[in-house]
This record gives C-alpha cells, structure tokens and sequence, in this order.
C-alpha cells in the first residue's frame, strides 16, 4: 500500500530536517484551525500528526504534507455549535469514507479538467489567505474582549524579528544548502529571543500544547439514521473541500519537483487519515500547501520528511511542549511570510494584459472567492465560469458552406461542434419555406456531442417535414440515428466515412 523509499545519509538529514522545520510550523497553524473550528487546541495537534502521518504513509505524494487546515475548520464551525464535538469526529469518519470511495472509483483523475487560470487563481488565493492569517499574531487581546493592532517598541521588535527570520531564509542558502534555511531562521531567532530576554509573543501565548497520547474511541453519539442525516450533509463537504485542496496541492508540488503523484491513491490515503482521525479524538485534515512548500524547499523530497514531521509534533505534544512555547510567533510569521512569497505566481501579474480576458478574469475570481470564502467555492466557481465560457465561445464557431449539387439538391454542408450552446445559432442557418424541394444537410465536419443537439436535429426534420420538403441527413453517427425520434428515417448511410463517436445523453446510461 505504501512505499519507504530508499535515502542516502545526506538526504536522510535532509528529510529529517526539513521533518522538524514542518513540525514546527504546524504547531501555531493546528491551535488556530482549532480555534476556528470552535474545539480543544489537542483536538487540532491530533489532528495535525495523525492525519500528517497517516497520509504520508498511505497517499500518493511523497513530500506533501497534510494537517488540520483552515478550509476543513470553517465547515466544521456550524456543525461544533449545534451538536458538540462528538459529531464532529463521527463526521470526520465518515468523510474519511466517502473519500476513500473516491479514490476506489477513481475519481481523483477529474482534477485534470481544473483550467490553468483556476490553478493560478488557487494558488494566488491561498498565498494570500496565509498572508491574511499571519496578521492575527499583530493583534493583542483587550482586557474588554475585543483586541487592536499593535504599536510602539513590541511592534518594532516583532517587524524586526520578522525581517530576521526572512532574511536568514533568503540568504542562507545562498551559502550553503547543508541545513534547512527555515529552521536555522527558527532557531537563530529563538536562541535570540531567549538568550536576550526580548519581551514578545511566543507559541505559548496562543495555547498550551502538553498533552498525552490520542486514545481510540468511538463517537459518543447515537447510531441511527438520524445520526446520519445530521452529519452527512457536513461529511460531503468536508470530503470534497478536503480532496480539492488535497489533489490541486499535489499538482503544485507535482509541478516544483518535477515528478507526478497519484492523485486516486491520494484520495485513499486522505480516506484513510480521516477516518483513523475521528476514532482517536482529531479534527480530521487535509493536504497543507504552506507547510507543504517549506517542506519540499526545505529539500523534503520522500515519505519520511512527513513521517519525521508527525513524529516530531507527537513528541512535542508529549515531551517538549514547554520548549515549544518559547519559540516566538516572529519566527513562524517570518517563515509563513516567505511561504507567501514564494507561493504567489508573481508571473501571473505580469501575463495579465497578454492572455484571453476571460483567462484573466478567472485568475482574479477564483483568487477573491478563495480570499472570500473557501478553495472548494472558488475552484468550482472557477471550473463553471471558464465552461461556460468555452461554450459560449465554441458556439460562435457553427457555420454552413451552402452550395447546389449535380442533382439540384441545396448541400448545407456544417462545419463546427453541435452541442447545447450552438443549437440556437444551428437552427437559425436554415430556412425550409425558402430552400427547394430536396434539401441534404451534410455533418461530415461537424461533431453532435450531447442531446441538446440531437433535439435541434429533430425539430429541424419537423420544419422540413411540414413544409412539404424532402430532408436527407448525412455522417451521423449510428447512435445519432438510434436517439433521434422524428428525423431517423431521413439519415442516409454513406459509405465508410461515417462516424463512430458517442454522444452524452442519459438515455443510453
């Protein structure tokens, strides 16, 4: 099912490493998701090592890693208010199986239909979500209840800290790619922070993160239909933001490495992660692009920096989490701050005035609904939209070449795909009171793709057929023939150029 591949000492160092450099920074991302999602800050880190590790093991992306993320906590935040966290894990289970039902159906390939300029919307939208959640830690907390932006000297020192940690990021590997630039940036800052007694926000501030081992349970809730019908509705989208997310970050890694994942294990593997996640007490997970990035470009390449990683936060759970709580928050602003940086297609700015203005407006759209609201919103939005708009386009392309054979016969003769968004401009090429007698409508350039189309044909064998006038119809395919009701006797076999294509109608499913 799974595969440990073989390293050398070197890149063994390196995946470990760049196991801890993750770790570390899924730490303040775990408590904060779950935050949002309205659960225990140890329901996040569970969730953050058993779904890292789980999916690691069994997925289809070596260097991806997964964890508690953003877009699954919104949806669980309804869900968490009205019945309580045990219906949360109950749900996280069964999102885990319809995930892995997924996978089995293979499902995982229809991510190859997501358009380029929706890619580049996504990526573009999550940079800037993960810039957007790093302003949070500029923020103290009122004594009221409320909280205001920072100012002054804690202001000055957390910018300056900040701007350490990304220039030891930048620089670093400029000298020497030995160690990962990311936790060298942690540790130099924090060792700083330490040493010196600079007086400002640490992981500890947002939680405390000591807790002991995940234990298995069952969800304490009631196994009936009802049950059911409450979560299902949550699990659906919990799977689906959970796939998208998962299987577009297995594209952008696929792209920065190189190399190709698979995206139907990925969903087993997800499956899997959730399902185990919700019997031991987390709150379910999908793949992280930021920690993903820091993780291949801290050189974790292989399943065991993300085996490492999960590890790694167990054991601060279990053993270090007093340590882990000094580590100041600048450090991790600073490495999420280059994530941002390095995420964000910056060339997309400067193709903007030179691809389709369609294009454009899908890059810009998917990125404010990802901004807006959530990944799985914005990237079917963004699917929708540039459909649309390829039909739209395509239907402008249906056209005749009309001409008079040797017999007198009028040859219409279509060029262009016949499909739901032509068939208007189709039946508006044609006039039975005006053509003669006999009339051949000529498909050998033209593709019937659906049962729109197959509608139109009809109709227009009904016009012909009421003014008196004799239709021939020529190259439909046999399953044209079959499905058409009023014009299959008027389809005449032309030696052995007709064609064999399938057309998309629910009447031959």
């Amino acid at each position: 099912m799974f595969q440990l591949e073989t390293a050398s000492r070197e890149s063994f160092k390196i995946e470990i490493l760049s196991g801890l450099t993750v770790a570390l920074a899924l730490v303040p991302e775990a408590v904060a998701f779950a935050f949002v999602a309205g659960v225990e800050p140890l329901v996040g880190l569970y969730a953050a090592f058993m779904v890292g590790l789980l999916a690691t093991l069994f997925g289809g992306r070596p260097g991806m890693i997964s964890g508690a993320t953003g877009a699954m906590a919104v949806v669980m935040v309804a869900l968490v208010a009205d019945h309580g966290v045990q219906y949360l894990f109950a749900a996280v289970v069964l999102t885990g199986l319809i995930q892995i039902s997924a996978g089995i159906l293979r499902l995982g390939k229809y991510i190859r239909i997501v358009p380029y300029p929706v890619m580049l919307g996504f990526v573009n939208g999550l940079a800037i979500v993960i810039f957007l959640a790093q302003l949070q830690h500029f923020q103290v907390s009122l004594s009221g209840g409320g909280k205001e932006w920072m100012s002054g000297e804690p202001l000055m020192i957390l910018l300056g800290l900040v701007a350490l940690t990304m220039a030891i990021m930048h620089f670093l590997p400029k000298l020497t790619g030995a160690f990962p630039a990311a936790l060298a940036a942690i540790l130099v800052v924090s060792f700083m922070v330490i040493g010196f007694d600079i007086d400002t926000k640490s992981v500890g501030d947002l939680a405390s993160i000591e807790g002991g081992l995940p234990h298995f349970n069952l969800p304490d809730v009631p196994f009936n239909l009802e049950t059911l019908m409450i979560i299902l509705p949550y699990s659906i989208i919990l799977a689906a933001v959970g796939l998208i997310e998962s299987l577009l970050t297995l594209s952008l890694i696929d792209e920065v490495t190189n190399t190709r994942g698979r995206g139907n294990h990925e969903c087993v593997g997800q499956g899997i992660a959730n399902t185990v996640t919700g019997f031991f007490g987390g709150m379910g997970g999908c793949a992280m692009i930021g920690q993903s990035m820091i993780n291949v470009n801290s050189g974790g390449r292989r399943r065991l920096s993300g085996i490492s990683a999960a590890l790694f936060l167990l054991a601060f759970i279990l053993f270090a989490s007093s340590l882990i709580e000094k580590i100041p928050m600048a450090a991790l602003i600073g490495v999420m701050f280059m994530v941002v940086l390095g995420t964000f297609e910056w060339s997309s700015l400067r193709i903007m005035g030179k691809i389709p203005r369609m294009d454009a407006f899908v890059l810009v759209l998917v990125s404010g609904v990802t901004v807006m609201t959530d990944l799985a919103i914005a990237v079917v939005v963004g699917v929708i939209v540039s459909a649309l708009a390829f039909a739209w386009e395509h239907a402008k392309h249906i056209n005749v070449k009309t001409y008079e054979d040797e017999n007198g016969s009028r040859v219409y003769e279509l060029n262009g795909p016949l499909f739901f968004g032509s068939v208007k401009n189709f039946l508006e090429l044609f006039n039975p009171d005006q053509d003669p007698d006999d009339v051949i409508i000529e498909f050998q350039n033209s593709r019937v793709a659906d049962h729109s189309a197959i509608e139109a044909i009809d109709n227009l064998a009904v016009k012909y057929i009421k003014a008196g006038k004799t239709l021939h119809l020529r190259h439909l395919s046999p399953e044209c023939t079959l499905l058409l009701k009023k014009a299959g006797d008027l389809v005449e076999v032309n030696v052995l150029e007709d064609p064999t294509y399938h057309v998309a109608d629910d009447q031959l499913a």
